[in-house]
């Protein structure tokens, strides 16, 4: 049984969404390609206004958004992403989230190129160590996908330098168009609800 359906704990106002976006705390991972999620969350917390806060023994910054389709909450986990999920169980249980299908995790993503963003319904977890740690924790795969095109390495060996490096110059000006395209998924969630902004988000780019 999971660690979210053995708590019958349920505080704060009930929220339409949880978006959370994955990223590794510390300086030394800023600008990596692994932290587009979290940027991406963070950049629409900021357009929104808004400003993330920690609270009480809560392992993520977060932020709650009035609007018109109900409250909206963002998050970026203070866990290293492979215990994601420790975050996100207590986020759902304090938001009063329905359930799985209304979370939205935002994560960089191997199998889409960079000026890429997708949205899915579930599915496998591709390697992420992240989704792998929400999926353990909540007990289901089935829950939202916001996925960054971050590309591929070369080899598969160059896999962890190529997700951790903080990037420079060109590449970290690709990486940030990356993240304003994910922030841009996010207000479009935000505004039309999962089914409206797939449609938006997924439709090919002329």
């Amino acid at each position: 049984m999971s660690a979210l359906r053995r708590s019958s704990e349920r505080r704060g106002s009930a929220s339409v969404l949880l978006i959370v976006g994955l990223a590794n705390p510390g300086e030394e991972f800023e600008s990596s390609r692994h932290n587009v999620g979290g940027d991406a969350v963070r950049l629409a917390v900021q357009r929104h206004g808004a400003t993330l806060t920690h609270e009480g023994r809560q392992r993520a910054m977060s932020a709650t958004l009035l609007t018109p389709r109900g409250p909206v909450t963002l998050a970026v986990p203070s866990t290293f992403m492979n215990e994601s999920g420790a975050a996100v169980a207590p986020l759902m249980r304090r938001t009063s989230l329905e359930g799985p299908a209304h979370l939205v995790i935002v994560h960089d993503e191997l199998d889409l190129e960079p000026g890429r963003v997708q949205l899915k319904m579930g599915g496998g977890l591709a390697g992420h160590n992240g989704l792998r740690s929400i999926a353990q924790v909540l007990g289901t795969n089935d829950f939202i996908r916001l996925r960054i095109g971050v590309g591929k390495p070369r080899t598969k060996e160059e896999g962890a330098n190529f997700v951790l490096a903080r990037l420079r110059g060109a590449k970290k000006a690709e990486r940030d168009n990356n993240v304003a395209l994910a922030a841009d998924a996010i207000d479009a969630l935000i505004d039309e609800g999962f089914d409206g902004a797939q449609r938006r988000v997924n439709a090919p780019r002329g």
